[in-house]
């Protein structure tokens, strides 16, 4: 398991720093942090939903904001934008758009875990263009394919 140092700032008082569920976890869940006591998101509606917490991600390195799979699967609440990318050079208040994709409102209570975050080294691309890409056996075959069993 590789290690990165992450520098973290609260930007509200009330903030939770990122914590891991158990000692293997990939993800550290994020936490709401509201000027309220709790938020209702009403069924279709995204809700930018703080965190107050900032980072300092290592360079060559990604923070991807995924669900929280209780939340996802229990109550229909994950980001909007189904993995959020926070880059190394980000240094604003974390936040999550949670979408209410249930057919009910939603509440979010302060503190309450809310996404997942997975810090993640990238590659950079260096494009070329070119005429002709290589010959593949899959070649321009689409969705499907590759077959479904």
């Amino acid at each position: 398991m590789l290690e990165a140092q992450i520098k973290i700032k609260k930007v509200n008082e009330k903030a939770k720093i990122p914590t891991y569920g158990s000692t293997d976890a990939a993800g550290a869940d994020l936490y709401a942090c509201l000027e309220e006591d709790t938020v209702t998101i009403q069924p279709s509606e995204v809700y930018f939903c703080k965190t107050g917490i900032a980072l300092e991600i290592t360079k060559g390195y990604a923070g991807l904001i995924y669900a929280r799979s209780s939340l996802a699967c229990k109550r229909g609440l994950a980001p909007a934008n189904k993995v959020g990318v926070v880059d190394a050079d980000y240094r604003g208040e974390i936040m999550v758009a949670l979408r209410n994709d249930s057919l009910v409102e939603q509440t979010i209570e302060q503190g309450e875990r809310i996404a997942q975050i997975i810090f993640t080294p990238y590659l950079k691309a260096n494009f070329e263009l070119v005429e002709e890409l290589d010959d593949t056996t899959r070649g321009v075959k689409g969705f499907g394919s590759t077959g479904v069993k």
